[in-house]
């Protein structure tokens, strides 16, 4: 059913892209009425008349496209499957792994978890306050 609603989404949005570049803007209007041909002033910004086929068909399909956004989001909202976000993925732990208690003393096992085998770096001590170039 979603797949179905999906599709008759993109279709929708489609026929509105469509028939609103089918139809004649209403400033195309415009420069003939400034001089560029007959009628006046008034008929730039007047009444059209009744509306055409074209702007009636766009009615329409905004009309479905919109009912259509309804239903989807109700059915996406009331999903009874539960989608685990991709952020629960990141802040899951790597890779887990345990130390036998037995073998190694406490402190020793906390500095082993914590060190990993590493050496201390030898890290040079500078004195901050010595005048430089001496």
């Amino acid at each position: 059913m979603d797949i179905v609603l999906l599709v008759l989404h993109v279709f929708l949005s489609l026929g509105i892209i469509t028939l609103v570049l089918l139809q004649k803007g209403a400033g195309a209007s415009a420069g003939a009425a400034f001089g560029g041909g007959g009628g006046g002033a008034g008929s730039v910004f007047g009444a059209t008349g009744s509306s055409n086929f074209l702007s009636k068909t766009t009615a329409i399909f905004a009309v479905g496209f919109f009912v259509n956004s309804l239903v989807l989001a109700y059915l996406a909202a009331n999903r009874d499957v539960q989608v685990d976000s991709v952020l629960d993925a990141l802040n899951a732990p790597a890779m887990e792994f345990s130390v036998p208690v037995d073998d190694v003393p406490a402190a020793a096992a906390t500095d082993a978890l914590l060190l990993g085998d590493v050496p201390p770096a030898d890290i040079p001590q500078v004195d901050l306050l010595a005048p430089s170039g001496e």
